[in-house]
């Protein structure tokens, strides 16, 4: 399949408002993460699709500009020295209308609005002179440090490794704009550098060792430190070691959502990290398996099932909401991405 076949899925499912649902046939995913948005947008700037990613970017700044009345009241309290509940901050998602969905979703999720910042500076940095909306920086800068759930939605009340990256790369795009959004990403990631790291790796959380597919973030792609740092290196050996199955990533050792599968998008993620830590033959291993997971129409799951997959949870969770997320958006997505990056480099080796 080629790049603009991923496209194509993403496009024919983007909404009129620009809002990128999840997945269009899941039950639970309908809505708009500003997560799974962010790196869709991004592939679709890669792609070419530059009106359709700014689309999204717009619809995400006038869904923010429409609470602005609640979070300038949130920052005013958090500047008194209250204490703010979780369910008072942003939400993790909205309706592909914008609004605010009060349905009992474990919404408090930071690191979606780290990446919606990154992905939209990666956006502006090829328009020249745009200045992006101040809101979700102030909003950032303020509350990163609050605890919140993970990018899958688990563990409250804990600060997470990759969450805190996401978070760095969106203050950090932010910076040539934002001053005081510089001040705040050199915050972020002392805390990283500082307790984040065990035995020479990042971990999961602070206070859990464990390694999860989403540390890949913490380099690639929001740079918290470059893919050739010895810590980061440790994190992916420790990554491959624990979490590859049949060729492909689980999130983390002791999932079970839907009997812990691999996930697309998160193999695609690896193979991003090495196409840009110079190993190409392992980046492109990684892709063809991505390739090898999709359906008679070209269309790629979030999860697929492997031989250690637990079939109790499996069975629960198909139960409950039926199969996995098919097509997932944020897998596409991630396919046009390590595609970019593996031409991009082969490219420069060529003109080399």
């Amino acid at each position: 399949m080629t790049m603009h076949s991923d496209l194509r899925v993403i496009l024919g499912a983007q909404h009129p408002s620009g809002a990128f649902p999840a997945s269009p046939n899941f039950s639970q995913y309908p809505h708009c993460w500003l997560r799974d948005g962010a790196f869709t947008a991004h592939a679709a700037d890669l792609a070419g699709a530059r009106e359709q990613a700014r689309a999204f970017h717009r619809w995400v700044a006038r869904t923010l500009e429409a609470h602005r009345p609640h979070v300038e009241a949130l920052l005013a309290r958090a500047e008194r020295g209250e204490a703010i509940p979780p369910e008072h901050l942003l939400p993790t998602r909205f309706s592909l209308e914008g609004d605010w969905l009060d349905d009992g979703w474990p919404n408090t999720q930071l690191d979606g609005y780290g990446q919606w910042l990154w992905a939209l500076g990666q956006h502006l940095a090829g328009l020249g002179g745009a200045l992006p909306p101040e809101l979700a920086t102030r909003y950032l800068s303020r509350f990163w440090a609050e605890p919140c759930y993970d990018a899958w939605e688990e563990n409250p009340y804990r600060l997470h490794t990759s969450t805190l990256a996401s978070v760095y790369g969106g203050l950090e795009a932010m910076g040539r704009y934002f001053p005081f959004a510089l001040e705040a990403a050199r915050a972020v990631r002392e805390v990283v550098l500082q307790e984040c790291v065990f035995e020479g790796r990042f971990v999961k959380f602070i206070g859990n060792p464990a390694v999860d597919a989403s540390l890949l973030w913490v380099s690639t792609p929001f740079g918290l430190v470059t893919e050739d740092d010895p810590r980061m290196r440790a994190t992916v050996e420790e990554i491959e070691r624990c979490l590859l199955r049949e060729g492909g990533l689980i999130r983390y050792a002791a999932d079970t959502y839907f009997g812990a599968g691999a996930w697309v998008l998160l193999t695609a993620c690896l193979g991003w990290y090495h196409a840009r830590a110079g190993d190409l033959r392992r980046a492109e291993e990684l892709y063809a398996w991505v390739e090898a997971r999709r359906d008679g129409q070209g269309l790629l799951p979030e999860q697929v099932a492997v031989p250690s997959t637990n079939p109790r949870f499996l069975d629960y969770w198909t139960r409950q909401w039926g199969a996995p997320a098919h097509p997932l958006l944020w897998s596409h997505a991630m396919q046009i991405v390590l595609r970019a990056e593996l031409d991009l480099r082969r490219g420069a080796l060529e003109g080399a």
